[in-house]
């Protein structure tokens, strides 16, 4: 399927979930790598609030990807990010959905208006 890019620059988006091994198989606890790489891939939740909506999106990075320094609840960027939409078929039902994956995950850059 097609990944579409999201544009994140007139976004806030505020860490609410660390990023932690993303488990591929629940019953075997086997952690997903990414195909191309092998590198470990890390799941983590952030808000995104854009145009006075808020959404919570799961977004998976590669562990490189990851920077020092997020605090829960802090702004953050997510460089790359991309969605794909996925459907599947489980225990007979058809089940479909949006995946969300970003090249990395760093704190924002905080912009200190003048007079401040």
């Amino acid at each position: 399927m097609r990944s579409i890019r999201v544009e994140t620059s007139g976004a806030t988006v505020l860490l609410t979930e660390a990023p932690e091994p993303k488990v591929k198989d629940r019953q075997s606890g086997e952690i997903a790598k990414d195909a191309l790489s092998g590198e470990t891939l890390m799941r983590l939740g952030v808000v995104y609030i854009d145009g006075g909506e808020s959404s919570l999106l799961q977004v998976t990075v590669p562990e490189s990807g990851v920077t020092e320094g997020l605090a829960l609840g802090s702004p953050v960027t997510l460089i790359g990010l991309v969605a794909r939409p996925w459907d599947t078929v489980f225990n007979g039902q058809q089940r479909h959905g949006i995946a969300f994956r970003a090249e990395a995950i760093a704190p924002a850059a905080i912009s200190v208006g003048a007079g401040a």
